[in-house]
């Protein structure tokens, strides 16, 4: 499952979910080539994993509480996998690519 996300709620329901079973979250920026790329092989990645995202262009404002609540400096393309409502691990531009984000699935899977 893949699905945009551009509300604080959605953004809470997520972190909620990560308690559960981790979930990968990427701040996509949908005028950015590297941006593009990345968000590519997010789409790719095959995982049992729900995957969210969320434009920066539409969506600044839960992009910047989401900086906050992580404590992690926005970038854009930025990608975090969260676990128990923190971020486990987190990449950004052209560290986002499909091993790197199959690896830190299988690195922090229960």
């Amino acid at each position: 499952m893949m699905q945009e996300i551009s509300t604080t709620e959605e953004w809470d329901e997520i972190l909620d979910q990560s308690n559960e079973k981790p979930v990968l979250m990427m701040k996509h920026s949908s005028t950015c080539p590297v941006s593009a790329s990345a968000f590519s092989a997010f789409q790719r990645t095959e995982t049992n994993l729900s995957k969210y995202y969320l434009i920066v262009q539409k969506s600044r404002p839960l992009s910047q509480e989401i900086e906050r609540e992580l404590q992690i400096r926005h970038e854009s393309p930025q990608l975090f996998l969260l676990k128990d409502g923190k971020a486990v691990w987190k990449a950004s531009h052209y560290a986002i690519m499909e091993p790197s984000i199959t690896k830190a699935i299988q690195e922090h899977q229960v």
